[in-house]
């Protein structure tokens, strides 16, 4: 898979490049300005994820975001950020971007979430998800953990990735899964994580 990261932070930006071609094998360019990722963009070969900071030069808040998305520089465009707030995480969405990644996001996580963005999935953090479904009953009825754990179902991750991600026990995610299935009257994990999808949990 091939990225492009732009933020004008050079530590994150490195570190976030690290991650990825250590963790995830991709193939990452990096620049630090919106006019540069979509100058690279338009002059090489397609990206499958464009990462964009929010706050970087030249990206005026959601703007930029819109017109990266506009522009069609990549098989999707998301957004990242130290600071943003939950609306603004889903206002982000709601134009169009194919996902939102906290800069707090472990290694192990930022890699399934973008291979998750590049298979076309939308992808919205567990600590994000309050705003985006705070009027959905659904949403009201998992605790934290079973949400983070439900996310995981529904980016495709088996009961030993999702543990390793939580710094949890496999035995521990089991029990959670069963419990996901009892709460939305799901026959399995792909069904639990069907339902979540249509609720536009994640």
């Amino acid at each position: 898979m091939r990225i492009l990261i732009a933020d004008d932070h050079d530590l994150v930006r490195e570190t976030l490049s690290a991650y990825l071609q250590n963790e995830g094998g991709a193939v990452v360019e990096t620049t630090s300005s919106l006019d540069k990722a979509l100058e690279i963009a338009n002059s090489s070969e397609r990206f499958d994820l464009v990462l964009l900071d929010y706050d970087m030069p030249g990206m005026f808040g959601l703007e930029g975001l819109q017109s990266a998305i506009e522009a069609k520089v990549a098989g999707g465009v998301a957004l990242i950020s130290g600071n943003a707030t939950q609306a603004v995480a889903q206002e982000a969405i709601e134009r169009g971007a194919i996902g939102f990644l906290p800069k707090t996001m472990t290694a192990q996580s930022l890699v399934h979430a973008v291979r998750f963005m590049v298979a076309g999935e939308v992808f919205f953090p567990v600590t994000h998800m309050s705003a985006y479904a705070e009027d959905n009953p659904l949403a009201k009825q998992l605790s934290t953990r079973e949400a983070e754990v439900l996310n995981g179902l529904c980016r495709g991750q088996s009961n030993k990735e999702i543990a390793r991600e939580l710094g949890l026990q496999e035995v521990t995610i089991k029990l959670h899964v069963r419990t996901l299935c009892r709460k939305l009257d799901a026959k399995n994990r792909t069904q639990a994580a069907m339902i979540a999808k249509e609720a536009r949990l994640f």
